[in-house]
């Protein structure tokens, strides 16, 4: 058996123009999001239905080929690229890409793991619903890349992560069985959930196809504010005030340094900053509510006044349309984007108890400044669930390239802090290749032999995405 003998078969069961072999064909689908690493592959190989995903992982248990399965390959750790070898496939979902059904009464919708986030939330939308996971790549990024890697964004302080926004899922596993987990059900007591074996696990126990994602009733009015504070402490009691006067209409909150803000100006000088002097840091809250818009603004405007009066912030921004409201997020989207612009930078994303990340940010940029001196920290993240952007960038006039020499020593730092905190090292992007070993050094012996046991039990033969998370 060779692989013109596999590749022969795998034309047979999807068409020989849903298998790429040419260089020119494969390439963009061997390079990471970042642009920083490209492996190799036999062939890029497109299926259309589950039935075709199961028939080319038989073919793959067939011929002994691994299989790397791909999205949006929007992910930053590694996870949905073939390593150098050349031995694997690419397996790409992207024509998985319906939504079979919507029920409103039930609050689900079912979707094809190759759909886009952005597709799906227009569909919920149809439907006078809301489909709440939102990320800063919604428009490239497809749901089963959201669900393998458990995907978070900036509504899960109300709404959690990937993992609680489904209810189901459609898997192929690594034999090429099916298993139709399909259920709309909120209660389903019958044994082990092997759906959250499968949400989390970057295509290493089996490849997810479909799944059963929650609605949620269309709030009628959102609001959102930007506030100025002196420090990630203030921006915490910020928090706890917001959530004691506004309860379940919080839906984001999120913290930015001066820094993050002083880039997206720089690079995207389009966008207005709203205040009239600079301040250490910045929180974007939103308030989502059902009850009619007077009801939320009142909690909003009341919230920002005691915070003011409280000098827990020195000064605050409410949008008063749509359109300050965009503008105001868009300067949170675009952090990311400025970063890139800036040139190379050392991202960590991270979670940490939420009384923590005052004091993890107060030491961290401190062991940095010791250790790399002139650093640029651009901290941005998920305040209200714990989750920081915490990204290192060359001092200004230094060398990216030297500067990104010292990665090792920088995540070794940043990561013994996160986990003297009892925080962790991967909060909502994965592990992938990059993370792969240095997970090892702060998990316990325990979990990561359960997680072995999973593995091999799951994927014997180490074909679904080998070299990924463990």
């Amino acid at each position: 058996m060779n692989n013109d003998a596999f590749l022969a078969a795998c034309r047979d069961a999807i068409g020989d123009s849903h298998v790429l072999t040419s260089d020119a064909d494969k390439a963009g689908y061997l390079t990471d999001q970042r642009q920083r690493y490209t492996g190799q592959a036999t062939a890029v190989v497109k299926p259309a239905s589950t039935e075709e995903v199961a028939q080319l992982v038989q073919l793959c248990n067939q011929f002994r080929i691994p299989i790397v399965p791909q999205g949006g390959n929007t992910g930053l750790v590694l996870g949905s690229v073939p390593d150098q070898s050349g031995q694997a496939i690419v397996l790409s979902l992207k024509r998985l890409n319906h939504i079979r059904a919507v029920d409103p009464v039930n609050h689900t919708i079912t979707a094809e793991a190759g759909c886009i986030l952005q597709q799906i939330q227009d569909a919920a939308t149809t439907a006078n619903r809301l489909f709440p996971l939102s990320l800063a790549a919604e428009g490239s990024c497809t749901i089963g890349g959201n669900l393998s890697t458990n995907a978070g964004g900036t509504a899960v302080l109300r709404y959690g992560n990937s993992r609680e926004l489904c209810l189901g899922l459609e898997v192929v596993t690594a034999q090429g069985d099916i298993m139709h987990g399909l259920r709309g059900l909120r209660k389903d007591n019958t044994g082990y959930d092997l759906r959250d074996l499968y949400i989390g696990a970057e295509g290493t126990l089996g490849i997810i196809t479909a799944a059963v994602l929650k609605l949620f009733p269309r709030p009628t009015v959102q609001l959102t504010a930007l506030a100025a504070l002196q420090s990630p402490a203030a921006a915490l009691r910020l928090l706890t005030l917001a959530q004691e006067r506004c309860g379940a209409t919080l839906t984001g909150f999120e913290l930015m340094s001066d820094l993050c803000l002083q880039l997206v100006g720089k690079h995207f000088p389009q966008l207005p900053f709203p205040f009239a002097q600079r301040h250490p840091h910045y929180v974007l809250l939103e308030l989502s509510d059902s009850e009619p818009a007077p009801h939320a603004s009142a909690l909003l405007e009341a919230l920002m006044s005691e915070a003011l009066e409280q000098d827990i912030c020195q000064d605050a921004v409410l949008a008063s349309s749509g359109t300050q409201s965009r503008a105001l997020w868009q300067l949170r989207e675009s952090i990311s984007s400025a970063q890139a612009k800036e040139g190379k930078n050392i991202k960590h994303d991270i979670s940490l108890p939420i009384s923590r990340i005052a004091e993890f940010i107060a030491d961290t940029d401190a062991l940095l400044q010791q250790h790399f001196p002139a650093c640029r920290n651009v901290t941005f993240g998920h305040l209200g669930d714990g989750n920081l952007h915490y990204n290192v960038s060359p001092p200004e006039g230094v060398d990216a390239e030297r500067f990104i020499g010292q990665q090792a020593a920088i995540n070794l730092l940043v990561h013994d802090n996160v986990n003297r905190m009892n925080g962790s090292i991967s909060a909502e992007h994965g592990l992938g290749a990059l993370k792969r070993e240095e997970i090892l050094r702060y998990k316990s012996p325990v979990e990561i032999a359960l997680m072995k046991t999973i593995k091999q039990a799951l994927d014997p033969l180490n074909l679904m995405n080998p070299g990924k998370v463990i």
